[in-house]
């Protein structure tokens, strides 16, 4: 047998990466929902659509500083009783003058109404006086106070906003599974809402486990590593939109696993721990979460996925609340890529977002690339529209497992199982990273 046909029977023993995800999701439930303060909504995903219970605006007002007037006491077509000829060089060779009869502002609250050849001075904000049907800009006049000359006529309808132009009530807001987005408390605001009812952000906890682990701040010597994953987890969790949590190093101590995770099942909606899946020597993990007890499999069940890089992952509870506990590597870029196809969608789906998975687009291939066959990998990259339409994407160097170029990624390229080699000029998948550039 050839070291190709070894590859591929070897591949055929794991499980499919999408077997496997839907596994998973489908013993998670998202977290019950609250009722939150408009406040504290923000971040936080609708459990329930929200629908306007007012107009906005909420009544006809002034779009912008002027003078609220009736629009055929200074149409061209009309000759009133405000007509008069425009100093020299004002367009269309003539002015309209109207008396000003009052201010308002803002906070103005009692109703006028406007006579034929008169207008009120008006800030934005301001509601309209009955009968006016367009705002002059101050620009467009001389700015007068008892008597006010517009040397340029608007359109009908001009620098004003009549109630309900953006929404009306009834209109439906935002739909179950939204992100509660500044906008969108403002959209809440103006139509008269307080209170919406939210999934509460997960409360993630993010635990590194080894031996040779060492904090931050120092270099890494033989026998010792610096802790990258529990610091780039909680900042992934935390990106994901849950509330993150960061216990730091755990050593393979069999008690001490136990009884941190015990410990934090108080606190979390999810447990995250980083190394120990495998099957090697040290792998303490693995070989606690799934002992089994009595006949009886442990907590937490370990699987072969093929996922390129880190083929070994965990899921399953812990603790009499059955906290979902997700396993992943210890090798930092086989961590992170484990936290987008895993964990990521299992923080979405607690937190009730939909949809759980990153948005993904075709894109033309700048490059050709091989790829482990069997296994589903994903590999940094770079994406940018075309212009004219589309999308390219060009892999970063160094391949899944280097942090720089995950750092530099702002997609990550997918290659299927039964790809071993994509050509430059080919068609392929990417997922989009919503990371700020």
């Amino acid at each position: 047998m050839t070291a190709t046909a070894d590859a591929e029977a070897a591949a055929n023993e794991l499980t499919p990466l999408a077997d496997y995800l839907g596994s998973v999701l489908r013993r998670l439930r998202a977290l019950p929902p609250l009722d939150l303060d408009l406040t504290q909504a923000y971040g936080n995903v609708l459990a329930e659509d929200v629908v306007a219970p007012h107009s906005y605006p909420a009544f006809d007002q002034a779009a912008v500083d002027g003078y609220a007037a009736r629009w055929e006491d200074i149409s061209g077509g009309s000759r009133g009783p405000g007509y008069v000829p425009a100093p020299s060089g004002m367009p269309g060779g003539r002015s309209i003058r109207l008396n000003v009869v009052g201010d308002l502002g803002a906070s103005s609250w009692r109703p006028v109404r406007l006579t034929p050849g008169s207008c009120f001075s008006v800030a934005a904000g301001a509601p309209l006086p009955i009968g006016a049907d367009v705002v002059v800009p101050v620009e467009w006049t001389d700015q007068g106070m008892a008597a006010v000359e517009i040397f340029r006529a608007p359109k009908r309808g001009y620098g004003l906003r009549r109630a309900g132009e953006e929404l009306g009530a009834g209109t439906l807001l935002a739909r179950a599974g939204a992100y509660v987005s500044p906008a969108l408390v403002a959209v809440f605001a103006a139509t008269g809402i307080g209170h919406v009812v939210v999934r509460p952000s997960p409360r993630v906890v993010i635990v590194a486990t080894g031996d040779e682990l060492v904090d931050v701040g120092r270099g890494s010597q033989p026998g010792q590593v610096v802790d990258t994953n529990s610091h780039a987890l909680t900042a992934a969790a935390a990106e994901a939109g849950a509330l993150a949590y960061r216990v730091g190093i755990c050593d393979d101590d069999p008690e001490a696993l136990r009884g941190l995770l015990e410990d934090q099942t108080l606190r979390a909606d999810l447990i995250i721990t980083t190394g120990g899946t495998g099957t090697g020597p040290g792998d303490m993990v693995r070989r606690i979460l799934s002992r089994r007890d009595g006949g009886r499999a442990g907590p937490v069940t370990f699987t072969e996925v093929a996922l390129y890089p880190g083929t070994a992952l965990g899921f399953g509870t812990v603790g009499a609340e059955e906290v979902p506990v997700v396993c992943l590597p210890g090798e930092p870029g086989a961590a992170l890529i484990g936290f987008e196809v895993l964990a990521r969608p299992a923080i979405q789906l607690l937190a009730g977002a939909e949809p759980v998975f990153r948005p993904s687009v075709r894109a033309h291939l700048l490059e050709t690339v091989s790829s482990p066959v069997g296994l589903r990998e994903f590999r940094p990259a770079h994406v940018a529209e075309r212009r004219g339409g589309g999308y390219t994407v060009q892999p970063l160097a160094g391949g899944p497992f280097t942090l720089s170029g995950l750092a530099e990624a702002n997609g990550l390229l997918v290659l299927g199982e039964r790809v071993t080699t994509a050509a430059a000029g080919s068609t392929v998948d990417v997922l989009l990273l919503d990371r700020r550039r």
